[in-house]
C-alpha cells in the first residue's frame, strides 16, 4: 500500500507531461547552441581570439552534454524490469557526473591554451570578437530562462544548467576582453579572461561531481542524518532496538530506507499498527519515499495452559520398567 500511495495514478499523467516538456526544452536549447557554435567557432578562428575559441569548445561540450541528458531522460523513464529492479533513474546521475567531468576537462584545456598564447601572442580583431560575444550572451540568457524551471528535482538538468551558466559568464568575460582589445589593443586581456573562464568552469563543476559521486557511493542525503532517524524510531513506545539502518539515494527525488527493529508487541495486530505509525512518521518527517522495515517481536507468543497429563511422556508412563 505504501508504494501505491506514493506513486499514485493521478500523478502519472503529470509526470509524462513534465518529461515531455523537459525533452522539448532540451531540444530547443541544443538547436540554439548548435547554430551559435558554428558562428562562434568561425569568428574565433578569423579574429584569432583564444577566449572565443575556448568558449566555442565549451559550447560544443554543452551540446554533447545536453545530448547525453536527452538520452538519459529517455532511459530513466523506462520501467523497472527483472534486471534493473530500481529502474534506470541513476542514468541521469551518471549523465550529470559526465557533465561535471567534461567541465573539468574543458577548464584544463583552456588553461593550457592560455599559457601557450601568453608565450606566443597573436594579433586579435576586437570588433568581430565583441559582436559574437554579445550574441552569445543573448543566446545563453535565453537558454537559462528555458532551462531553470525544470532543474529543481533533476540533477541531470542541473548539470546542463551549470554548463549554460558557465557559458554566460564566459560570454561576459569575452565581451570585456573584446572591448579592451578593441579600445586599447591589450592582447593579454584575451588570455586573462580565458584563464578566469577556466577557473570559473572548474569551480562550477566540482559540486556537481561531488553530489553525483555521493549518490553512486550510496551516501545518505545531506538533509537526512541517520543518527537522528534512529533516535526518532527509538522514541516510539514499543521500539526496543534499531539495527541495520541503511539510508541511500537512488536519484534526487527518490530516497530509500531499510532497517530491522526489535519491538515489544504481544500480537500481530499491535505490530501492524506500530509498523503503520513508523512508516507514516518517516515519510512525513524525513521525506523518504521508499521504506522497508522488518519488525521482530521480543515477546514470544503466549501458549494456552494444558492439562498436566499432556506434559508427560506417555511412552514412559506406560512402560513396565517405569511401573517398577
Amino acid at each position: 500500500m505504501l508504494s501505491l500511495e506514493w506513486c499514485g495514478c493521478k500523478d502519472a499523467p503529470v509526470k509524462v507531461v513534465d518529461n515531455q516538456e523537459k525533452a522539448i526544452t532540451l531540444w530547443i536549447i541544443v538547436g540554439l547552441l548548435a547554430v551559435f557554435f558554428i558562428a562562434e567557432w568561425s569568428v574565433g578562428l578569423w579574429s584569432k581570439s583564444l577566449s572565443l575559441q575556448a568558449d566555442a569548445g565549451h559550447i560544443l561540450s554543452d551540446i554533447t552534454a545536453l545530448a547525453i541528458s536527452l538520452l538519459a531522460s529517455f532511459l530513466a523513464q523506462q520501467p523497472a524490469n527483472k534486471k534493473a529492479t530500481f529502474g534506470n533513474q541513476r542514468i541521469e546521475v551518471l549523465a550529470a557526473l559526465l557533465n561535471g567531468l567534461g567541465l573539468l576537462a574543458i577548464a584544463t584545456f583552456i588553461t593550457w591554451e592560455a599559457i601557450q598564447r601568453w608565450q606566443h601572442p597573436a594579433t586579435i580583431l576586437g570588433l568581430p570578437m565583441l559582436g559574437i560575444a554579445v550574441l552569445g550572451l543573448i543566446v545563453n540568457l535565453l537558454n537559462i530562462t528555458l532551462l531553470h524551471p525544470h532543474t529543481h528535482n533533476d540533477l541531470n538538468l542541473r548539470g546542463a544548467l551549470l554548463h549554460v551558466i558557465a557559458d554566460t559568464a564566459s560570454s561576459v568575460g569575452v565581451i570585456i576582453a573584446a572591448l579592451t582589445v578593441h579600445l586599447w589593443d591589450w592582447w593579454w586581456a584575451d588570455v586573462a579572461i580565458s584563464l578566469v573562464v577556466a577557473i570559473f568552469t572548474g569551480l562550477s563543476a566540482l559540486p556537481l561531481v561531488q553530489e553525483s559521486l555521493k549518490i553512486f557511493l550510496e551516501y545518505a542525503p545531506e538533509s537526512i542524518d541517520p543518527v537522528e532517524v534512529e533516535i526518532s524510531l527509538k522514541s516510539f513506545p514499543g521500539v526496543m532496538q534499531v539495527e541495520k539502518l541503511h539510508i541511500w539515494t537512488i536519484s534526487l527525488s527518490k530516497v530509500m530506507l531499510c532497517a530491522n527493529l526489535t519491538v515489544e508487541c504481544g500480537t500481530i495486530q499491535e505490530r501492524d499498527r506500530l509498523l503503520n505509525k513508523l512508516e507514516n512518521h518517516i515519510r512525513k518527517t524525513f521525506r523518504i519515499t521508499d521504506i522497508t522495515l522488518q519488525l521482530t517481536s521480543c515477546i514470544k507468543s503466549s501458549v494456552l495452559p494444558i492439562h498436566p497429563l499432556f506434559n508427560q511422556d506417555l511412552v514412559l508412563m506406560l512402560s513396565p520398567n517405569k511401573a517398577k
